[in-house]
């Protein structure tokens, strides 16, 4: 993955927020991911769209529901990583 496409990814709050629940959890839903971050659908779905096309995350349709997940095992190190260094500043 090159650099520019990973800082276009985590240059939201929303978007990084999204990776840190992916991180954690196997699958997630729109909803839940919206309710998690206090956003709207809509917002929430724009943002996925987003990482889906910079094909950080996959998802999986089970209706009524789409179903995200992280699609590279690196974003986990990385934000693992990231959480660390977050603590100390």
């Amino acid at each position: 993955m090159s650099d520019e496409k990973l800082a276009r990814a985590i240059r939201a709050r929303s978007r990084r927020n999204i990776l840190k629940i992916l991180c954690r959890k196997k699958k997630v839903s729109v909803h839940e991911i919206a309710e998690k971050l206090d956003l709207s659908e809509s917002l929430a779905s724009r943002h996925l769209k987003m990482l889906y096309d910079l094909k950080l995350i996959d998802c999986e349709y089970k209706p009524p529901e789409k179903f995200y997940f992280l699609k590279i095992k690196e974003i986990k190190q990385l934000f693992k990583v990231y959480d660390k260094v977050i603590k100390y500043i």
